[in-house]
């Protein structure tokens, strides 16, 4: 379960340019959940991933995760137990390294880069894990990352960030950059990992339509807050036209209420 108490983020605090980028976010996330996140840019949706991951530490508020308090854990001993997939294929992995090398460099989460030799067990667990994403990948262990398509760059960076079964996953808009039919398959392959592991995760999109199909539960972000959580109840029979109503509604009804106060 992941928990975040008000959660507050300023940048350059005291300053002229000062900035509240989260302000007072309360979240509660079960185990298991798959939960989208939709909102405008600025809206807050990375800065949030950012704060939890530990890249950035907040000006209040506590974050939880499984009942153990992360909030002032290092980013690199939280990718122990939170992975995390970014927009650009080029920023998972390691284009100059094999794809063997990149697997092997994902089992070392959370303890820097002790690159040890791959022992025959390991390498067939990687075939059996790479064999899961339908792309062949498996019989070109060999191959360096740098040559692969956006698409397949993509996937693997899935495999990496999932392949030590962490508590957490975040996915910051990870198929923004691919073809649409590309996109379907990640996100095809997504919600396989995820569904098959039991796996905690929240995903930023852009995309209403894939908010409603691949999220048992939706957020809607604006201007740093959490505008509306949308259960699974409430989800039922939600459709794309209705996630833009509610997101215009809210966010109307947000910057009127900043304007009376």
């Amino acid at each position: 379960m992941l928990e975040l108490q008000d959660i507050s983020v300023v940048f350059h605090p005291d300053t002229i340019h000062e900035k509240k980028a989260l302000s007072h976010v309360n979240l509660q996330i079960q185990q298991g959940d798959f939960v989208t996140i939709i909102g405008s840019n600025g809206a807050g949706k990375s800065t949030l991933f950012q704060t939890i991951s530990g890249a950035i530490l907040p000006a209040q508020g506590h974050i939880y995760l499984n009942h153990q308090d992360i909030t002032n854990l290092k980013e690199y001993k939280r990718s122990r137990f939170i992975g995390r997939l970014f927009q650009n294929p080029l920023k998972g992995t390691a284009p100059t390294m094999t794809i063997e090398e990149n697997l092997a460099l994902a089992g070392c989460q959370g303890h820097y880069f002790k690159l040890k030799p791959v022992s025959h067990l390991q390498r067939q667990q990687m075939k059996e894990a790479l064999k899961e994403l339908g792309l062949g990948l498996e019989k070109r262990m060999d191959t360096k990352v740098g040559v692969l398509s956006g698409g397949q760059r993509q996937a693997l960076s899935l495999l990496m960030a999932t392949y030590a079964k962490p508590q957490l996953l975040l996915l910051d808009e990870h198929t923004a950059a691919l073809d649409p039919q590309t996109a379907k398959t990640v996100l095809d392959l997504t919600a396989n990992i995820v569904r098959k592991n039991q796996m905690t995760t929240l995903m930023i999109t852009h995309n209403m339509e894939d908010a409603i199909q691949y999220g048992q539960k939706i957020i809607i972000m604006s201007e740093g807050r959490i505008l509306d959580f949308i259960d699974e109840k409430r989800k039922q029979n939600l459709t794309v036209e209705d996630l833009i109503h509610l997101y215009t509604q809210h966010t109307h009804d947000y910057h009127d209420h900043i304007l009376l106060q």
